[in-house]
């Protein structure tokens, strides 16, 4: 339910800022960090403002922490960018994992500056982030946000994926289990970190945590699709290449499960790359994992719905919601 008339706000107003104060504090942050490390590391660091993403997961938290004026408080500008280095951690390791040599249209840190430094600098990137998160004030109040047990539900989503590689029984419970942690996990947590500065009631936080969970899955799944289903030029990174690194998304799960012989052709390399995305795309894998993501997205519009918000806010989640979704 949108309360247009909501005027709620329990936090000194000289405090609050609004939401475009904070979309810019979060970015000068993240830029500064990156552009004024330590000299020994700072070339690398720098190099990632190159490759900087939208900042979803800062919009997630920024979002979920707008309260009945439309304000924010400025802790969700730490915790945003605490989020976004975090993530930008992950992606950096990712791309060692996964010998990537493009990220959002730009060089890789491995590529460019060889695995071991990329490895060094994404520790460091992780270490910044923790600290960032652990420097606001009355940390008391936000103790059920715990950012370390985030951490290590990526991490053993990460792992879990690892494990799983060229796995050609992979089940469809396992798959979403690995990108519950891997991808999930930190936009469970954007959209925690946000809810905690706003709502007091535990059952409403949970809300917006699961909603958080939810646009996570929509956003891996999406994206897993993509993967079959766009060029170099509009994802800005390696596509047709999940199977390569071994990684086994939903699209491939429902062709094994669907295509005769399909399976049996993969184990004994009687087939190429080309062949294994053409079936893919014949089999109705992409449909299938679409639907799926469509499921998630009905939960999230009723979780939007039944929030008691402002209609900027409403719109706010909306478009979050949507841009997972990759709505034109």
């Amino acid at each position: 339910m949108i309360n247009k008339n909501n005027t709620n706000n329990k936090i000194n107003e000289g405090l609050l800022i609004t939401y475009d104060q904070a979309v810019k504090l979060v970015v000068d942050e993240v830029d500064r960090i990156l552009s004024s490390s330590p000299v020994i590391i700072r070339n690398y660091t720098k190099h990632l403002t190159e490759s900087k993403g939208k900042f979803i997961r800062a919009h997630s938290v920024l979002s979920c922490a707008m309260d009945g004026n439309g304000l924010i408080d400025p802790n969700a500008v730490k915790f945003a960018a605490a989020i976004e280095l975090l993530h930008l951690a992950t992606l950096v390791h990712d791309d060692v994992i996964d010998n990537a040599e493009l990220r959002r249209g730009s060089e890789t840190l491995q590529k460019k500056y060889g695995k071991r430094t990329a490895v060094i600098c994404g520790d460091y990137l992780l270490a910044v982030s923790l600290k960032l998160a652990a420097s606001i004030p009355n940390k008391e109040d936000f103790l059920d946000l715990n950012i370390e047990d985030y951490v290590a539900k990526v991490c053993l989503g990460e792992l879990n994926q690892h494990i799983n590689n060229f796995n050609l029984n992979l089940s469809v419970y396992k798959y979403l289990k690995i990108i519950s942690g891997k991808t999930a996990a930190l936009f469970e947590a954007s959209f925690f970190a946000g809810a905690i500065l706003c709502e007091k009631e535990k059952y409403v936080i949970n809300k917006y945590k699961e909603l958080g969970r939810y646009i996570g899955m929509i956003f891996q799944l999406t994206d897993d699709c993509m993967d079959f289903e766009t060029t170099v030029d509009i994802a800005k990174k390696p596509v047709q290449s999940d199977y390569e690194q071994g990684v086994v998304t939903l699209p491939l799960i429902y062709t094994l499960k669907n295509v005769s012989g399909f399976k049996e052709k993969i184990k004994t390399r009687e087939i190429t790359n080309e062949d294994i995305n053409e079936t893919v795309l014949k089999s109705g894998g992409l449909n299938y994992t679409h639907m799926f993501a469509k499921k998630y997205y009905n939960k999230c519009l009723y979780i939007i719905n039944s929030l008691d918000i402002t209609e900027e806010k409403y719109k706010r989640l909306k478009n979050l919601l949507d841009k997972a979704y990759r709505v034109k």
